[in-house]
Order: structure tokens, then sequence, then C-alpha cells
């Protein structure tokens, strides 16, 4: 009898194993808007980092222990102390981070665009609160990366200048590392190139950055996306026995691609690179890196994605793991031992509500650049979200009533219900699909006649009185809550209103195309937000928003 229980149990264990084996993550780990992923481990517990640009607060950390599930933690830069994005455009702003640990501290390098460039910031808990900024002004470039050797010596690594600033082509750059002193802080050399160009000068490589340098089997290895972060975007890797070079470059360069690919593949992912590596506690190592999911050619609206895949070892060289070169939506998990289900709230078919019972926005929303101290109240009893209308406009650098989600699908929509009782015409609240500055539709309530109306608006120019009315209907009972919901499919964004919270009436249908990132530039993907305005005019009127939701439908998810 004890024999067959023995069996029994090894069997059960066995099989329980096989099981756990075959369960798979899904791609994009975070999804939707979170470019430029940096990564590093203390112990069994992993802490990335993202590019915000002009979104406040700056730097989303998450937090997870199995590489799969993620949950975010905090802000790095959350003070108005700490980050200055007066008068950023909405793809200005903080580029490219990099998280480190070293020595009981926990350290972010980043560069804030436009202003005083690199700066470093530290703190001995990833949840905050983060130091104020350091600025780097010796670090002349993008995309700072710190590191830390055996021997306690630091040095940054960072996209610079060609050499004596003469550029042989349009997109010459080079790889340059600084020492630095992480007990003052503060930078002890003058930089140094590793890498002039890319891999092979002579082919005119561009755009060589996001350069982060580690260390494994005495070799020191510097990995860089290099192309340019669109369709040609790529990841490269360099190898030396010392960590200021000389750097060889991987004769099977590159690690990692997604252009050349068949542009008619089903569920294609595109733009693959700027990665940053990390060891788990048991040996393997993964590759966290940006990607992007078009509906159709290059047109995508969610912005560039976190993705997650093995890294696998050959002769001392990395390559990241692939499906006969496509970047996969499903990977098994690393951690199949602790890993009983994918509860990742950031991937797959993303479902957000929010009735504002909490004191504090969550971790969700993001804002338009630095706020002030009257731009939105939490009604916790009533249960609101309060916004004091403000003369400011999303078509200006400013800090506008805007509260927004970040588009995680391709197939989804946002929903709000909306208590609102425009004054004058200027005077409009509702629902923004926003991409930036130039860029967005907004579906809102206002008046005209004296009586209350919903429109939709095409942004035509930075000038927002000049902003497209695109359609508008009349409303029954101008004074209850009004219901607005945003239905994105692939290429289309459709725009339905409802009095009664049951039907809702279809008032347009209008092209993604426009809020793309091919035709609306930049490095941001687009925003679901509450916004209310009174368009250049002081007001003392006020827009309350009850709930918020999101859904995600994307059918490969189903």
């Amino acid at each position: 009898m004890k024999k067959t229980h023995l069996l029994l149990f090894i069997l059960l264990q066995f099989f329980s194993q096989s099981i756990s084996a075959q369960i798979q993550y899904t791609n994009p780990i975070l999804a939707g808007f979170y470019p430029d992923p940096s990564i590093c481990r203390v112990g069994k517990d992993y802490y990335l980092v993202n590019s915000s640009f002009s979104y406040f607060p700056g730097l989303p950390i998450f937090h997870s222990t199995d590489l799969v599930n993620w949950q975010q933690i905090g802000h790095a830069l959350d003070r108005n102390e700490q980050l200055d994005l007066s008068n950023a455009g909405v793809t200005r702003g903080l580029f490219a981070p990099t998280i480190r640990y070293f020595d009981s501290v926990f350290y972010i390098v980043c560069t804030l665009i436009d202003k005083k460039g690199n700066f470093i910031i530290k703190s001995k808990d990833p949840k905050g609160p983060w130091s104020n900024p350091i600025w780097l002004p010796e670090i002349n470039g993008i995309d700072p990366s710190l590191f830390f050797d055996d021997n306690g010596k630091a040095f940054i690594t960072y996209n610079g200048n060609p050499p004596d600033n003469k550029s042989l082509y349009s997109g010459h750059r080079t790889v340059r590392i600084n020492e630095f002193d992480v007990k003052k802080m503060k930078v002890v050399s003058k930089s140094e190139i590793l890498v002039n160009g890319g891999v092979d000068i002579s082919k005119k490589p561009v755009w060589i950055e996001g350069p982060h340098l580690f260390k494994k089997n005495n070799f020191y290895y510097l990995i860089c996306a290099e192309g340019g972060t669109g369709t040609d975007h790529s990841e490269v890797v360099f190898r030396s026995d010392s960590a200021k070079g000389p750097y060889l470059p991987y004769k099977s360069n590159p690690i990692l691609t997604q252009k050349g690919l068949d542009k008619n593949r089903e569920n294609p992912i595109t733009s693959a690179g700027h990665c940053d590596f990390v060891e788990t506690e048991n040996g393997k190592w993964y590759s966290v890196f940006l990607a992007c999911r078009p509906y159709e050619g290059d047109y995508y609206n969610t912005g560039r994605e976190t993705f997650l895949a093995p890294v696998e070892w050959n002769n001392n060289w990395p390559t990241i793991k692939t499906n006969n070169g496509l970047v996969d939506y499903k990977y098994e998990v690393p951690f199949p031992e602790k890993t009983n289900r994918n509860s990742n709230i950031y991937t797959g078919n993303v479902v957000f509500k929010d009735s504002f019972k909490a004191e504090m926005l969550s971790f969700h929303y993001a804002l338009l650049r630095n706020p002030s101290k009257d731009l939105y109240k939490i009604d916790t009893k009533k249960q609101k979200l309060i916004f004091p209308l403000k003369p400011t406009t999303v078509s200006e650098k400013d800090n506008p009533d805007f509260v927004g989600f970040r588009q995680s699908n391709l197939k989804c929509n946002a929903s709000t219900s909306l208590v609102f009782s425009a004054k004058t015409e200027n005077e409009k609240a509702g629902l923004l699909i926003f991409q930036n500055e130039e860029h967005f539709y907004f579906f809102c309530k206002s008046i005209r006649d004296n009586k209350s109306i919903v429109e939709v608006y095409k942004s035509s120019s930075k000038d927002s009185s000049k902003n497209e009315l695109i359609s508008s209907a009349y409303l029954k009972e101008g004074n209850s809550p009004l219901q607005l919901k945003i239905v994105a499919d692939n290429a289309n964004y459709s725009f339905y209103f409802s009095e009664n919270k049951e039907k809702y009436s279809l008032l347009k249908t209008l092209d993604a195309k426009f809020l793309s990132t091919k035709e609306a530039g930049g490095f941001v993907g687009c925003m679901f937000a509450m916004y209310a305005t009174s368009n250049g005019i002081t007001s003392s009127n006020m827009a309350s928003f009850n709930w918020f939701r999101y859904q995600g439908n994307d059918d490969l998810f189903k």
C-alpha cells in the first residue's frame, strides 16, 4: 500500500509539473504605450521601468516575481519638484530610462530632452520616494545606462555625437562611456567611444542607441538598438574583455529584428528592438524590448509596447528566441513551478473599471505635464472625478483638464458617465482619444441655441478654435448623466452616446489612421481621456465623471 501511495504521489507530481510547463504567457507583457523597457533583478524580485515622455507622473515602475505577472508599484518622478515638463511637446520629455541596483540602492538614469539633459535618481525602495535628479552635464547625448562592475566601479554608456561632432551620414551616432563615482554621484572621466556608427560603419548604420552593458563569463557585453525605432529597428551585440573595450560585433548580428519579414503575415509584430537583459535566479536569461502591433501595414495606435522573450546563448554569444524569425505572442513561462496562471492585468484583453472610490488616481492614469493643484478633485463619497473647467486645451503645451488611459488593444472600447451642463458654447466636456496636440478626436457635451448637444471634433491645427466639427446631435434630456463610448476597431473609431444608460446611439465612425504613429509621428501611443475645457475663456463651471471603463476585445486574445 505504501509503495502504491508513493507511486501515485510521484505520478501526480510529474503530471502537475507537465501541466505547469505548458503554461504560456502573453506578449506584450505591458500592452499599450510602454516603450523603452529597462529591467533589473534583486534576489527573486524583478523591477521594470519605461519611458513616459511628457506624461505625469514620470517613469512608471513595475514589479514581478516571475517576469510574467506585473504590478505597477509607483512612479520614479511623481513630484513637480523632480520633473519640469513645462512647454514640452507630448513626444518630448523623458526618454529611455535604465534601472539598476547596487549595494542596497536602486538607481535610474534617464534623459529629460530639451531641458537639462541627463540625470540620475536613487532610492532604497523602488516604490519610492525617489530622490530629486542629479544632473549629469558631462553625459552629452541620450539613452544613458548604468553598469556596475565586479570591483565596484560604475560606468555610464549612452548614445553620443560622432567623432569630432562630424557626421559621415544622416543618423551617424556613437556609443560612448564615462566612468561614474556612485558615492560622489558624479562623472569622473572624459567620454570614450565604444562603437562608431554601428556594427559595420561602411554600411552607414543609423541611430545606434539604447546601449546596455553587462558581464557574463568574464566577457563584457554591449547590446544596442540600431536602425531607428521604426520597421528597420533591430538589436545588436558587441563583446569585449574589458569594460572600455575594444568591442567586437557578433558575426550573426542582429540578435533581434522583425525587418524583412513577410508583410502579409498574420498578426504581425514589428519594430522590435531597444532591449535590456536580465539573468534569473536560476541562471536563465530573458530580454525585455519594445515592439509594435500594427492593424494594417505600418499603422498602429497602441504605441510601442513591452515584450518579453528568452535569451539563448551559443559560444558565449546571445540571441533572442524567435519562431523562425518571428517574435511570438506566446512563450512558456520562465518559472512554471510558481506561475500557476497568467493574471497580468496589463496584457491580453485588458479590463479596467474605476468608480472613483479611492482618494488617489489609479497608477493606470496619466496627466499631461505637471499638474496644477486645482486640476481635479475626487469626491469619494459621491464617487466622482471633478474638473473645474480651465481655459487650457490639449492643443497647447500646457496642463489641461485631462486624465488619460492607454489604448492597450487594437479592438477595444472606453466609456464614461458625464454630468455636465455647459453655460456657453466654449464649454465642453467628454471623452477624448488623443495621440498628440495636433492629432485627436474630442467626443463631448456642450450647448448650442440654449440646447444641450453632443459633438465630435477632429483636431485640425495647433489652434483649438479651428478644430473641425464632424458631427453633432441634440440631446433630449440635457441635465441627465450622459454616457459616452468610443469603440476602437483597428482602423476605425466609432463614437456612441446614451441618455438612458442602456441603449447607445452611433454618432459617427472616423478614421483611426489619423491618430496612428505613421501619420501623427512621435514616440507615444493613443490615450483615451476624460477631458474638459472652457476653450480660452475663464469659467466657474465644473464637469463630473461618475466612472470610467476600458475593455479590450482583440480576437487574438479571446
